[in-house]
């Protein structure tokens, strides 16, 4: 059986930082690309960045948000600087096998999600 958990949502002024994390239990991270997405009220779902052998970003994080992985302790985290009122969204940690895609379709595994809130 397959979990994905995220934490490390909040609320943070324009320009502030927040450090996301997500474990996956029951899947090896050396075998599963894990993505991060993000869904903004009355939006679509989107993809945010993508990480296995290689590491992808969406075009609006480039610079801001830095996706990191610890395989021992099947863990990934999204650093995110810089934050824009634009990043507040519930954001959500999912994991598929093979190769990362921005397609939330293809990711059978998902988490709950973590809200993060950017406001003065």
């Amino acid at each position: 059986q397959v979990q994905v958990v995220e934490s490390g949502g909040g609320q943070v002024q324009p320009g502030g930082s927040l450090n996301l994390s997500c474990v996956i239990s029951g899947r090896s991270l050396d075998d599963y690309p894990v993505g991060w997405f993000r869904q903004a009220p009355g939006k679509e779902r989107e993809g945010v960045s993508c990480i296995s052998s290689t590491i992808r970003y969406a075009d609006f994080v480039k610079g801001r948000f830095t996706i990191s992985r610890d395989i021992p302790k099947n863990s990934v985290y999204l650093q995110m600087n810089n934050l824009k009122a634009e990043d507040t969204a519930v954001y959500y940690c999912a994991a598929k096998q093979y190769s990362c895609t921005g397609y939330d379709r293809l990711y059978p595994y998902w988490g709950q999600g973590t809200q993060v809130t950017v406001s003065s």
